[in-house]
């Protein structure tokens, strides 16, 4: 069984013309890590809302971890964690505080006044979360002293504190300096890596989604394509071969002769696929003094995807 379902779901808002979701299908297993993308308005905040209970649908149905979003919402919070676009931690509280009251809240212990009064097994899994994700200095800080950073990687530690099936992250870089986002991502990595978590993702970075297992687009409303990162790119782009000559006459007779196509700019590309670059040099005979090997990155299939369908890019 697929731990995230969602079957020919639909959401309209009232007095809209057309629906926010328009009759999308996917599967997410267990322990995979997806990433969800699409122009702004295409959907997948509407679609991520309805997968974290925080919006009805209008019809189809969701099942995260064998529970119905619409009539089984408590049991699917229990199996989920969930890391919101915009930081929602009281600062006046501190790190562990945060951490103290959510876990009281999914069940996991009866609330006491202090940290050491909790139980053995709840001040246990706080000090090994926040040794993984790099806070353990600042566990007992107010909030509102920490850096972004800092918090986001709270927010880490209290959105897996009940060990979820699921993490769903909305834009969980936002905001944050290059050094601090790949800070992040190293500690989601080590996490997803101890825990086996699945990860369902929407990022504006692109990037960020680069080693993902499936990438899901959605535009106008449907699921546009779903793949590997590796499948996208090759649907859609190819490689190239970046070359050069002191006798670039001699090479671009040599690339028509070999019925290479190519484009010669400020230097002569080559794409390229069902075959290997070095196929391709080995058929060459002019002396290269420029040779390098493109390949195509998530970015680039995704812009290339959305002038194709027509997406704005965001």
């Amino acid at each position: 069984m697929s731990l995230i379902e969602v079957n020919h779901l639909v959401k309209r808002y009232k007095g809209a013309n057309v629906p926010a979701v328009d009759d999308i299908s996917f599967a997410v297993e267990p322990g995979e890590f997806v990433a969800f993308l699409g122009p702004n308005g295409a959907g997948k905040t509407t679609t991520i809302s309805i997968l974290t209970t925080t919006l009805s649908l209008t019809s189809g149905e969701v099942k995260i971890a064998g529970f119905d979003v619409k009539h089984e919402a408590r049991q699917v919070r229990e199996h989920i964690g969930i890391i919101f676009q915009k930081p929602s931690l009281d600062p006046n509280l501190t790190a562990e505080e945060n951490i103290r009251f959510h876990a009281c809240l999914y069940g996991m212990c009866g609330y006491r006044p202090a940290f050491k009064l909790m139980s053995l097994a709840y001040r246990r899994r706080v000090l090994d979360l926040a040794e993984i994700v790099g806070i353990q200095d600042a566990l007992f800080k107010p909030v509102k002293k920490l850096s972004g950073g800092m918090q986001r990687k709270l927010e880490i530690i209290r959105s897996l504190i009940h060990t979820p099936e699921v993490l769903f992250l909305d834009e969980p870089t936002q905001g944050l300096d290059p050094v601090s986002r790949r800070g992040l991502w190293d500690y989601i990595n080590d996490v997803r890596r101890q825990y086996g978590t699945t990860i369902f993702l929407t990022t504006h970075y692109i990037d960020e989604a680069e080693n993902v297992d499936k990438v899901c687009v959605i535009n106008h409303g449907k699921i546009a394509i779903c793949a590997s990162p590796d499948e996208m790119k090759r649907s859609l782009l190819h490689q190239e071969l970046i070359l050069d000559a002191e006798q670039r006459d001699d090479l671009l007779d040599e690339l028509t002769g070999l019925n290479l196509s190519y484009k010669a700019n400020g230097q002569v590309v080559v794409p390229f696929s069902g075959t290997t670059a070095q196929e391709v040099i080995a058929g060459l005979k002019t002396p290269l003094n420029t040779l390098k090997i493109h390949e195509p990155s998530l970015e680039d299939a995704y812009v290339e995807f959305l002038h194709i369908t027509g997406g704005a890019i965001q």
